[in-house]
């Protein structure tokens, strides 16, 4: 392929619930989007015609990655151990993590790719629906050249598009912002479950908090994300928003002055004991 063409080739990397909306979005708008996933290629229906089973020819095609996998184990395994991306012969020219990880591991990912290639950290908010919508929240952070040549990419995906500056600060961002997120969401089921014994109708209750002080992204939005009503089970996405607490909790370890341990234990505690939610 010709790797001086202007013309951005993106590939997504990890096509589940988020990253295959995302992937849609760009080839609506136009972009030459390849996808690559574990799962075979007939498990996505329309866009199974631009999915690539074998990690060496995905890296071969395309100039930038956009990682959308679960974790950090999935994301070095990604680019560097089992499928190793960044370690083909051809490799691509751009890294972007949109998963949620601790903001400690992008160090380590930039010290293991190729000389010149470029890490971005772009990590989103906004769940399924709004990747399907294309009106994404994005947290970027990269050198301004990498940002500004993607920007048209995160604008076919997303509404909202923040670069904070340099690659971290996005990361950074995000597990802040999905603490406060997750913090509201484990308030939410709790005020439920109140509700509920207290002879109090959720619907009325939600209602009340959307225009008064109790509203939440969670409350607000109960009716429109898709695992909402999910009790946890670490393979489901509230074993994710486990997952990003953790991250959270990682990247302000033994910073004193933060001191949120006792409240993230408490809400991990909340997390961990959700059972499905009957409405």
């Amino acid at each position: 392929m010709n790797r001086n063409n202007q013309t951005q080739i993106i590939g997504v990397a990890g096509c589940g619930a988020m990253g295959l909306p995302m992937a849609e979005r760009l080839a609506d708008a136009g972009f030459e989007v390849w996808g690559y996933d574990v799962r075979p290629a007939a498990e996505f229906d329309a866009f199974a015609a631009r999915m690539i089973a074998e990690p060496g020819a995905f890296a071969a095609r395309v100039d930038t990655v956009i990682s959308v996998v679960r974790d950090r184990r999935q994301t070095m395994d990604l680019c560097f151990d089992d499928q190793a991306l960044f370690a083909a012969t051809e490799a691509p020219k751009t890294l972007v993590v949109s998963s949620t990880l601790s903001p400690r591991i992008l160090p380590e990912i930039a010290a293991r790719l190729p000389d010149g290639a470029a890490l971005l950290d772009a990590p989103m908010s906004g769940a399924p629906a709004r990747a399907a919508d294309g009106t994404l929240t994005f947290m970027v952070g990269g050198p301004d050249d990498a940002v500004a040549a993607l920007m048209p990419a995160f604008r076919a995906m997303g509404g909202a598009i923040h670069h904070l500056g340099a690659t971290g600060t996005g990361m950074t961002c995000k597990v802040i912002n999905t603490f406060c997120g997750g913090t509201g969401g484990a308030a939410v089921r709790k005020a439920l479950a109140a509700a509920d014994r207290l002879g109090l109708e959720a619907d009325r209750l939600l209602d009340v908090m959307r225009t008064s002080s109790g509203n939440t992204w969670y409350g607000d939005n109960l009716d429109r994300i898709s695992w909402a009503a999910e009790g946890y089970d670490p393979a489901n996405t509230i074993g994710i928003l486990e997952k990003d607490v953790q991250a959270f909790l990682d990247a302000v370890a033994g910073d004193p002055a933060v001191g949120v341990d006792d409240l993230a234990d408490a809400v991990l505690g909340v997390v961990r004991g959700l059972e499905p939610l009957e409405r």
